[in-house]
């Protein structure tokens, strides 16, 4: 099979294969006289396992430790179950990190006013330092915060009449003064 049939078959692209055959995560198939390439059947099933496991999320150094274990016959199937589940709790981490990304643009775009006035509270808390700080300590998000002083200081922080007017009396009156 030639590196194009091999392609359409793995579901990969050239250049992929050929990618992988320079970092070594394939081995380099036998060449025609002619210098072409020419893949098994074994190759295509190692490619689709790389496909999955990319699918998966795999890094290409896990994807490489998958398959030295997969063509380990004496492999403890522990060894793959440890990698899978390491991926899991980074794949869990990044989706909290995304949720709280969703709930900071949702906060701001639900208060920004999206009309003929030039204020927008988009950018000026993408200009605001202090704005990284407050992006997980959004209206919602208030709970990741240690203690009410802490949440507190966040909403004054946060420049947002929404988060100012949730604030207590003086706090409120502070935030706004120091605006």
């Amino acid at each position: 099979m030639n590196i194009g049939e091999t392609a359409a078959a793995a579901g990969v692209s050239a250049k992929m294969i050929r990618y992988y055959e320079s970092i070594d995560l394939i081995k380099e198939p036998v060449r025609t006289e002619a210098g072409y390439r020419v893949y098994s059947p074994e190759d295509v099933h190692t490619l689709r396992f790389i496909g999955r496991a990319r699918d998966l999320g795999f890094s290409i150094e896990e994807i490489s430790s998958l398959l030295t274990l997969w063509h380990d016959r004496s492999r403890a199937s522990a060894d793959v179950k440890r990698i899978a589940t390491e991926k899991i709790a980074t794949l869990e981490a990044k989706i909290r990190e995304l949720a709280a990304m969703v709930d900071s643009l949702r906060h701001l775009a639900e208060n920004c006013h999206g009309d003929h006035r030039p204020d927008c509270p988009i950018l000026t808390d993408l200009a605001n330092p202090k704005a990284a700080a407050a992006l997980t300590a959004r209206p919602g998000n208030l709970a990741n915060l240690k203690g009410i002083r802490g949440r507190r200081a966040v909403q004054a922080d946060c420049g947002h009449e929404s988060c100012r007017s949730a604030l207590p009396g003086k706090q409120a009156v502070r935030a706004a003064k120091t605006r």
